[in-house]
């Protein structure tokens, strides 16, 4: 077993990035590996490439040894004060958003650590990378904050691939596992089951709920926290603000507005907790305002959340897809096919659903995920929506198996879930 976890897909992003004259900002769920990548890989990187130690400027914003640097004109005097030659310097920051007030969120364009970044990035020998655990604060407002000059790079827990690589093994073993405990990094390191199950829940009281809780000034922690109950029990399964207040009103006599939880589901992303997926009309080519569906960043933390009691593995396999398609770079929406049927001279229109619809470029595939097809009805009814689409875009079957990949008389592509998931490449097959 290696020692260390070789994030070669981060780290060949950010060596491919360097010296571009950008402000390289890696955004993601907080200890998800960020941290490691920028100050051990990256840190490593420089040093065998020939940087000497003091070219490189390391602050870690979440560390109260340098508290003081989360003042924006602190930090710049710090860095500045370090720049002592016309050498080429790295400037490597770690959770920025810990260097933004909740005053300055409500207005970005006076958030006044992007001055001291685009000022840096007016000196000649300088080179930034930035990690952050705030989507509001480094992804959306990036581009016109860094005016232009924010380059991002999205880290994800471990994928499969990876963990398989550290752990080694059976294939199908090393999968429950990971079904399991997911791919939070420090979790490979836990020895027992309850070291692992106790660190992932204490990752959402202790990390995750304060974040949020400080950084938005939640007044209603129990709706934030029956809310993310409700997202963990639910990933893949259709719902909006409305129907989620309406349920925590009538199970849960919480009475919310419709307003609010569309606030802290908007946190709850924010934060990189969750994702959403939207639901898109294949024939009509438009999107639905709503219902959308959410899933967990990492499958490990929603078991947690919900005591390991809820091991529902179709909807597991499903989340476990979806985060493995957003990590190969695809945009991913839930498809949507009218089905009309007939007989006796009466015709139905049905809606049927296609579980992702995903693009990359000028590629575009439609992806069923099933957990087991071992009966003819079950295989129709999950090929069904595929062969309704009416167009000429690949269509993907994942099933829960090691089988080999191969193809129907349809043109449908059977892929076995470990094949996808440990083969980069296995959509192209």
């Amino acid at each position: 077993m290696q020692n260390v976890i070789q994030r070669n897909e981060y780290l060949d992003k950010m060596t491919g990035k360097k010296g571009n004259g950008m402000i390289k900002v890696i955004t993601g769920i907080r200890r998800c590996g960020k941290s490691f990548l920028l100050f051990n890989l990256f840190y490593d990187h420089l040093l065998e490439s020939g940087v000497k130690e003091e070219q490189i400027i390391m602050i870690a914003l979440d560390d109260d040894l340098y508290l003081k640097y989360r003042d924006p004109d602190e930090l710049s005097r710090y860095i500045r004060g370090k720049i002592v030659n016309k050498d080429m310097y790295y400037i490597l920051i770690d959770e920025i958003q810990y260097a933004i007030t909740k005053e300055e969120l409500k207005n970005p364009e006076n958030i006044r650590l992007y001055n001291v970044l685009n000022g840096l990035m007016r000196l000649r020998n300088v080179d930034i990378y930035v990690t952050g655990s705030n989507s509001k604060m480094l992804t959306r407002d990036v581009l016109t904050a860094f005016r232009g000059r924010g380059d991002e790079i999205k880290v994800f827990p471990l994928s499969f691939a990876e963990c398989f690589a550290y752990m080694g093994g059976d294939k199908s073993e090393a999968y429950e596992e990971y079904a399991l405990y997911g791919g939070m990094p420090l979790v490979l390191t836990k020895k027992s089951n309850a070291e692992k199950m106790t660190y992932l829940q204490n990752l959402f009281t202790e990390v995750y709920f304060k974040d949020i809780v400080e950084r938005y000034d939640i007044e209603l922690p129990d709706v934030l926290s029956e809310l993310t109950d409700d997202l963990c029990s639910s990933v893949g399964s259709l719902t909006n603000a409305n129907k989620i207040s309406n349920t925590l009103r009538t199970v849960r006599n919480l009475k919310v507005s419709s307003t609010t939880v569309s606030n802290y589901l908007n946190y709850l992303i924010e934060s990189f907790l969750f994702s959403n997926a939207k639901r898109y009309d294949v024939k009509g080519k438009k999107y639905f305002e709503y219902p959308s569906k959410y899933y967990c960043t990492d499958i490990g933390l929603r078991n947690a959340r919900l005591n390991f009691r809820q091991q529902e593995e179709t909807h597991i396999m499903e989340n476990i897809i979806y985060n493995e398609l957003l990590r190969r770079e695809y945009s991913v929406d839930v498809g949507v096919v009218e089905i009309v049927e007939g007989s006796g001279g009466k015709r139905t229109k049905k809606q049927c659903e296609i579980d992702f619809v995903i693009n990359k470029g000028s590629k575009k595939y439609y992806i069923q995920s099933a957990l087991n097809v071992s009966e003819p009805s079950k295989l129709e009814a999950e090929l069904r929506p595929l062969k309704h689409t009416k167009d000429f875009f690949k269509k993907i079957i994942i099933v829960k198996t090691s089988m080999k990949p191969w193809t129907d008389e349809n043109g449908i592509l059977h892929l076995g879930l470990y094949e996808f998931l440990l083969n980069e490449n296995a959509l192209e097959l």
